[in-house]
């Protein structure tokens, strides 16, 4: 046996000192399965199940068409007396999931201010998915208004009304926010604001959105 087989044989008997397969063979260590994982969304709705309480109501407006509107309230309201300010959103993509029992993953502009806590308010708007009356997409406002005349300004009017006489542990104070369509109607809504509403963040309403991409489609110097 020539020296380069000879190194060749010893190297191997290095590497796999009991062969490659048959008696006193090694196996490979076996792999742990994985552990499942419980996708984010499922622990968002366990901790909002778990802090707050859902009610569902139908908000009447002055001409009789009632919206349809969710209230997350955190549990510690009733039993701890305490009281929060009011996050709202009103928007025409539906405020699912429907059901006092079915819990939204995720409350407010962001996870931070569901834990943080306030009232959250979600509400569909006029003629969309549960709410009665007739939709119009980017409803005009009225600056001249009669007693049951409607637009997007007395939705929100009627129903921050409302909702600082009839829900549990609020401090008095609403805020609301919305990009895209839910922007539109966070603007709206501080025209002819009511008092309790103190703080609106519409970035990127759908009417900012609508007016650039005319610009940029028909090349107009806007």
């Amino acid at each position: 046996m020539s020296k380069s087989l000879l190194l060749i044989l010893v190297s191997a008997l290095a590497v796999y000192p009991q062969g490659r397969g048959g008696r006193g063979a090694t196996t490979p260590a076996q792999t742990p399965a994985p552990a499942a994982v419980t996708p984010p969304a499922a622990l968002g709705m366990a901790f909002v199940r778990e802090n707050y309480t859902k009610f569902e109501y139908r908000i009447p407006m002055r001409d009789g068409a009632k919206l349809f509107t969710s209230v997350y309230i955190p549990k510690d309201v009733f039993s701890d007396v305490k009281t929060y300010p009011m996050m709202m959103q009103r928007t025409g993509y539906n405020v699912g999931p429907y059901g006092a029992d079915k819990f939204r993953a995720t409350l407010g502009p962001s996870e931070l201010f569901g834990r943080e806590k306030f009232i959250f308010v979600y509400q569909d708007v006029r003629g969309r998915f549960m709410s009665e009356g007739a939709y119009v997409l980017i409803r005009p406002h009225n600056p001249n208004k009669g007693p049951k005349d409607v637009d997007e300004a007395s939705d929100t009017y009627d129903t921050v009304d409302w909702l600082v006489k009839n829900v549990p542990g609020n401090t008095g104070k609403v805020g609301m926010w919305g990009i895209s369509q839910p922007g539109f109607y966070a603007a709206a809504g501080m025209i002819d604001a009511h008092p309790a509403l103190v703080a609106v963040s519409p970035p990127r309403p759908l009417l900012t959105i609508t007016w650039a991409t005319m610009c940029i489609t028909t090349a107009r110097s806007c």
